[in-house]
């Protein structure tokens, strides 16, 4: 729809909801989970196996189709890991998978269906082993990674770089650049010259934002009502 018809009231408890669901079933599932967490349908959110940290102010946004996945192998021996830093966003589909160590730093963004790995999860040569080779992977600062780009093993990956959409990245990206491809090769740098907003900036004042976001929301859905939520719902008209 290109309207949210909902009365502001109605919003307000879907997100308290989203909060709540999200603090009571899968806090205890992380073995860090940050403060001032935002989620999106945490419901399509899928945790498994061993530690999985994830940063104050974070946004994890999930959707029936494109559920988020994080996933840690070989539970058996606890020597997997996730750690997501501060400030990151992780849109619908991404997946993370840790045999030995995934760390995500600050103001981290993945786009849709990123994945990352850090292992061949079998062996080339005995494909009955679980795990095969395994090389952590490393992602700095402010990292963006776009729709559908694929993190390999043994992969570190410079502060403010950015992946391009459908990469494959087998090779170290240094810091600043820009690279696309697959294999995923560098094809420009970011202009030094140029000032660069992070998301950790952008979050520096968490309840400052929301205080703004609720202004917005509140004058978007001013006039709103139960009856005309339902009516869009049951009865929607061309526009709506």
């Amino acid at each position: 729809m290109r309207k949210d018809y909902r009365p502001y009231y109605v919003k307000r408890f879907y997100n308290k909801f989203q909060k709540w669901y999200a603090r009571y079933f899968l806090a205890p599932q992380f073995e860090y989970f940050g403060r001032g967490l935002v989620f999106m349908k945490p419901w399509h959110v899928e945790i498994f196996g061993g530690e999985v940290y994830l940063g104050d102010c974070s946004t994890v946004i999930a959707t029936p189709d494109r559920k988020v996945r994080f996933t840690v192998w070989p539970v058996w021996e606890g020597s997997g890991k996730i750690e997501i830093g501060r400030c990151c966003l992780i849109c619908p589909g991404t997946r993370i998978m840790a045999a030995t160590s995934v760390t995500l730093g600050d103001g981290c963004m993945t786009a849709q269906n990123v994945s990352i790995s850090d292992s061949d999860w079998h062996d080339l040569y005995d494909r009955s082993l679980p795990v095969g080779n395994t090389q952590a992977v490393t992602i700095g600062n402010n990292v963006w990674m776009g729709d559908s780009a694929i993190i390999c093993k043994g992969v570190t990956i410079g502060d403010n770089a950015i992946i391009g959409a459908g990469s494959i990245v087998v090779k170290d990206i240094p810091a600043n650049a820009i690279a696309a491809g697959n294999p995923a090769t560098v094809i420009k740098y970011l202009d030094p010259d140029k000032p660069l907003k992070t998301r950790t900036q952008w979050l520096s004042d968490p309840a400052k934002l929301a205080g703004d976001f609720e202004i917005i929301d509140r004058e978007m859905m001013k006039g709103n009502t139960l009856a005309g939520w339902f009516r869009s719902l049951l009865f929607p008209r061309r526009g709506d």
